[in-house]
C-alpha cells in the first residue's frame, strides 16, 4: 500500500483528547448529543489505541447515571422505553418527594447504543448490567412492519433504528427484545432495484442505510460472514446486485460516495467499505486510492473533515475516518468490530 502520505497518529489523539474536556462552541446546539459525541471521541481514542488516556471510572459513572430506569416492573408495560438519555440537559430532577417527573422519560434508542457501546469499549462488563427494563421496553418499539421508533412518544422509523435495536440486542446477548423476523422482512423490503438499500422501503440506496440493513441482518444472524466465499444460495438479500452497487461508489478521487452522482465524503469509507467488508468483498475496492482519499481529509488540528476542501474538522467524520483507516489496517490502528461499528478484538 502506498505510504507516500504518513499518518499523523499523535495528532489525532491531542485532538480527540481536548473534545474529551471542552466542547467547542460550534457543537453547543448539538448537547443534547452529548453522549453520541462521547462515543465518537471514545471509540476514536480506542482506535488510535490512546484509551489510557481517559479516566474510565469516571466516564463508566458519566454514563450510567444517563440511564431512566422505571419505578417498578409494572412501569415497563406502560409503553415507555427506559434506556439512555442523550444528555444530563434531558433529565429532570425529582423536584419534590412524589417521585413525579418534571417531563416525560426522554430516552432515546440510538443514545442507548452509543451508551453501550461507550460501556463495550472501555471494558465494563455488560453482563453484570440489569438489562431487563432496557430489553423489555424496547421491544415495545417495534413496529408492526417490524421496524423500530427511536422514542416511545412517536418519531420517524428506519433502519437506523432497527440496526440500534439488533446491536443492543447483540451486546446483550438477548434478543427477546425484537421480532427478528418481522426486522428482517422490513430489511428485504428496503432493498432498491440498484441493490443498495434506502433507509425506508421505496427510497433512494444510501450508503449509511445499506450499512444498517447488511451489519443488522450479520448481527441477527441471517447472513454469513465473507459470504462471498461460501457456496450457499444468496436467498436473504441480492448480494450480486448489493455488491455491485457498493463498488460502484467508489470515485475517480478514491473515496466513497453515499448516494449515486453524490461527492465522494470521509465517512461512506467506512459504511459502504463496512459493507463490503462483511460481505468479504473489501479486496475488490482500490485500497491505496482510498487511502489517499482519507488523508487529504486529514485536517491539520488533528481529526478528519467532510471534503477535502473543508476547512475544519468534525467529530463525526473524524470517528468514520479513523475507522476507515482501520478497515485498511493503517499500522497502530486497532481492528474494528465492523458489525457493531466499534473498536474490539472480537469476531462475531
Amino acid at each position: 500500500m502506498d505510504r507516500s502520505s504518513e499518518f499523523d497518529k499523535m495528532r489525532h489523539v491531542a485532538s480527540l483528547e481536548l473534545m474529551m474536556e471542552w466542547m467547542p462552541s460550534p457543537y453547543e446546539s448539538q448537547e443534547i448529543n452529548r453522549l453520541t459525541l462521547a462515543h465518537f471521541a471514545i471509540s476514536g481514542l480506542a482506535i488510535l489505541g490512546a484509551l489510557d488516556q481517559i479516566d474510565k471510572d469516571r466516564v463508566i459513572n458519566w454514563v450510567l447515571s444517563l440511564r431512566a430506569q422505571p419505578k417498578d416492573k409494572a412501569e415497563l408495560e406502560k409503553g415507555e422505553f427506559y434506556g439512555f438519555h442523550g444528555s444530563r440537559s434531558s433529565q429532570f430532577d425529582r423536584h419534590d418527594g412524589k417521585q413525579q417527573d418534571l417531563v416525560p422519560n426522554g430516552s432515546h434508542l440510538a443514545s442507548t447504543y452509543c451508551a453501550l457501546a461507550i460501556l463495550r469499549i472501555i471494558g465494563y462488563d455488560l453482563s453484570s448490567m440489569d438489562s431487563e427494563s432496557i430489553i423489555t421496553s424496547m421491544r415495545q418499539l417495534q413496529q408492526h412492519d417490524g421496524s423500530f421508533t427511536p422514542i416511545h412518544l412517536g418519531a420517524e422509523t428506519d433502519l437506523r433504528f432497527v440496526y440500534c435495536a439488533a446491536a443492543i440486542c447483540f451486546m446483550f446477548n438477548n434478543w427477546t427484545g425484537m421480532d427478528r423476523e418481522k426486522a428482517k422482512e422490513y430489511i428485504l423490503r428496503c432493498q432498491s432495484y440498484d441493490g443498495g438499500f434506502g433507509l425506508v422501503p421505496g427510497s433512494e440506496s444510501h450508503g449509511g442505510g445499506t450499512y444498517c440493513a447488511v451489519a443488522a441482518l450479520r448481527l441477527m444472524g441471517f447472513i454469513e460472514a465473507d459470504i462471498l466465499s461460501k457456496s450457499t444460495l444468496w436467498t436473504t438479500i441480492n448480494v450480486p446486485l448489493l455488491l455491485e452497487w457498493c463498488i460502484q461508489r467508489q470515485g475517480v478521487d478514491g473515496g466513497f460516495q453515499g448516494r449515486a452522482n453524490k461527492a465522494s465524503d470521509t465517512c461512506y469509507a467506512f459504511w459502504v467499505g463496512g459493507v463490503l467488508k462483511i460481505l468479504g468483498a473489501y479486496h475488490f475496492l482500490d485500497k491505496n486510492a482510498l487511502r489517499r482519499f482519507l488523508l487529504s481529509c486529514e485536517s491539520q488540528y488533528g481529526g478528519f473533515q467532510k471534503f477535502p476542501e473543508d476547512a475544519t474538522p468534525d467529530l463525526y467524520h473524524s470517528y468514520y475516518g479513523l475507522a476507515a483507516l482501520s478497515l485498511l489496517e493503517e499500522p497502530g490502528l486497532v481492528p474494528l468490530c465492523v458489525e457493531l461499528g466499534i473498536p474490539s478484538p472480537e469476531i462475531i
